[in-house]
């Protein structure tokens, strides 16, 4: 499989030929730079337009089909139109923190979005604690709800923003639990040796049978509730709270919180794929060695979207399949029967380590 880290060593040394390492770091920093934002605004219209497809495939309709062929461009429509709405300034609102929010979410997106393994030798963000890092970045995106919700001075806004403030912080829970069972499991927190030895040895899901195949429908569950996203779309119910802790935003600042909702959708699904599914590792089946050759000439990134993409069907099917659930219903989901299982869980998977029964 090619390892992306010779075109980075080149470029390095190509640079440095020129201009002086630290000029040669800073350009390597705007270039990685522009190409996060590349892609996060690309995926953003994918899985808008794939959410919009798959919500009218589950409700027997169409889906957008004016705006060019099978209304592939309607979403661009759409951006164009929410760049070219008015942001409106309320009265009785504190400005600074309004307008700080939506920031904070966006960036908390996108810092988590460039931890992503997306190849061999391609991270943005690659760390020896790399879990710990995303974990931590990943809960920065509160904040801005939370002060969404506190400046707008609006009491659906306030209803909304407390209730993804109790959701988020209590299902970080869950989704850290299962994280380190697999910790556990692999015994690094680098996403590259994670990876790497998935790759080697198999998937995380297939090695840890059992309790990876559960710490996995919990992943599923929690990070589902960690997006906001149906049958846990408390915070934003419209039937309820008009749109939660982000009514009174108006052009690009409701649009900042909408691309967060969707790339945070794309990171938990390229996040399972890459703890449980082997991110950008093939599939390999012991004694088929021509199968395991075939699978290796498949490039890296192929199998990371694919089954990134595999997981966030399974999240919309989630969200278009079940309804919405009260917010007692959801934290007692959390409290009573996730937070016991995945501990439960987590005890079973150091045991099985410990004892050397794991795949």
């Amino acid at each position: 499989m090619f390892d992306f880290s010779k075109i980075s060593s080149w470029l390095h040394g190509f640079l440095t030929g020129y201009i002086p390492e630290w000029a040669a770091i800073l350009t390597e920093s705007v270039l990685v730079a522009l190409a996060i934002i590349t892609l996060y605004a690309v995926f953003a219209i994918v899985l808008i337009y794939m959410e919009r497809k798959i919500c009218a495939a589950f409700q027997c309709r169409l889906g957008p089909m004016r705006v060019g062929p099978w209304g592939t461009l309607q979403v661009f429509s759409d951006v164009f139109k929410m760049l070219t709405k008015e942001i409106i300034n309320l009265r009785k609102t504190d400005m600074f923190l309004h307008n700080l929010a939506p920031f904070l979410v966006v960036s908390a997106s996108m810092v988590t979005f460039a931890c992503l393994p997306w190849n061999k030798g391609a991270h943005m963000i690659d760390f020896n604690v790399g879990v710990f890092f995303f974990l931590a970045i990943s809960s920065v995106g509160v904040v801005g709800i939370l002060l969404a919700g506190w400046s707008s001075n609006n009491k659906y806004s306030l209803i909304g923003a407390m209730r993804s403030g109790a959701q988020i912080i209590s299902y970080e829970l869950s989704i850290g639990m299962t994280m380190l069972a697999m910790i556990c499991l692999t015994g690094t927190m680098s996403f590259s040796e994670i990876c790497e030895q998935q790759a080697v040895e198999g998937w995380n899901i297939f090695r840890g049978h059992v309790p990876a195949v559960l710490a996995f429908i919990i992943y599923l569950i929690a990070g589902n509730a960690e997006c906001n996203r149906g049958p846990f779309d408390l915070p934003e119910s419209e039937s309820e709270l008009t749109a939660g802790y982000h009514t009174e935003y108006s052009g690009m600042h409701f649009g900042y919180y909408y691309l967060a909702e969707y790339l945070n959708l794309f990171i938990c699904a390229g996040m399972a794929s890459t703890i449980f599914l082997g991110g950008w590792a093939p599939l390999h089946i012991a004694g088929l060695e021509g199968f395991n050759h075939i699978m290796d000439l498949i490039p890296g990134a192929v199998w990371f979207l694919g089954k990134a993409f595999f997981v966030v069907f399974l999240l919309m099917w989630l969200r278009w399949t079940f309804p919405r659930l009260r917010i007692d219903q959801i934290l007692s989901l959390e409290w009573k029967y996730l937070v016991p299982i995945t501990m439960f869980n987590l005890v079973l998977m150091a045991l099985l380590v410990s004892l050397g029964l794991t795949f």
